[in-house]
């Protein structure tokens, strides 16, 4: 999750390469509706943090997600979509974090320049986030502001539905971010209310009459429907009484760095 704190120009697109067809790892063409590229970002994720394998597993499967064909990032359906660009932003998130923490201290700088190729385009955490996942939101909008200016791989590779819960899955290195998981097309759904109900419930604190809910609430808070959508969400996943209407304040967000979630592979659910 990548906090709104400060404005930048966008990036530029490296151009992808021309080819059509990509070999999986067993040396065959993929079909379009293959769902390697899922698997593959599972294995980039698991890659980084699986310390073992942080050497040529993690080259391999970097190098497959960099080599992947636009052709097939086009028709990722939407549970595929949604998968593969959460697996790669947290898996492209630790293996910088993990090479060198320095970076993060110069949080501007380090979301918002390239850090992972995908399909031969170069992209930051942030076109990630606000472009693909969030539907070509502005960074800096609360949720009710579009890019007007999104890139032509933005444009073509984004989530045509977004879906608010990906705040609750996203980890840029933050201690107050969401845990680290391995989203599979197959229940990608069922993981993701998982993850906001347990997001919510632990980082939520409800007491005479006010609910102090996490602080990325109001940064996208229009991505879930302003203040009713925030205590709707609350209802949903039982963190207030299905009758409450508690006032809504934003507790502070921690920013110290917190790797832990990037090592322990037992985690990922």
């Amino acid at each position: 999750m990548t906090a709104p704190e400060s404005t930048s120009a966008p990036d530029s697109d490296r151009a992808p390469p021309d080819e059509s067809d990509s070999a999986s790892d067993d040396g065959r063409l993929e079909s379009p509706d293959d769902p390697a590229l899922v698997a593959a970002s599972q294995r980039f994720l698991r890659a980084v943090r699986t310390p073992d394998d942080r050497g040529p597993a993690l080259d391999a499967a970097r190098k497959r997600i960099e080599d992947a064909s636009p052709d097939h990032l086009d028709a990722l359906g939407p549970d595929d979509r949604l998968a593969f660009w959460l697996n790669v932003y947290n898996a492209a998130t630790g293996a910088a974090l993990l090479a060198d923490p320095d970076r993060f201290a110069a949080r501007r700088r380090f979301f918002g320049e390239p850090i992972v190729t995908v399909a031969g385009t170069d992209l930051s955490l942030d076109r990630i986030e606000h472009g693909i996942l969030r539907g070509s939101q502005w960074k800096y909008g609360l949720g009710y502001v579009p890019n007007p200016v999104p890139s032509a791989f933005v444009r073509r590779h984004r989530v045509a539905d977004p879906d608010p819960r990906v705040h609750f899955a996203l980890n840029c290195g933050a201690a107050s971010c969401p845990a680290v998981a391995a989203y599979d097309v197959t229940d990608v759904d069922d993981q993701l209310d998982r993850a906001a109900a347990s997001y919510l419930r632990s980082e939520t604190v409800v007491e005479d009459g006010i609910a102090r809910v996490p602080r990325l609430l109001l940064w996208y808070r229009g991505d879930f429907g302003g203040r009713a959508g925030i205590r709707a969400l609350l209802r949903e996943h039982d963190v207030i009484d299905p009758d409450a209407i508690p006032r809504i304040r934003y507790r502070e967000y921690d920013w110290s760095l917190a790797l832990d979630a990037f090592r322990n592979e037992e985690g990922t659910r």
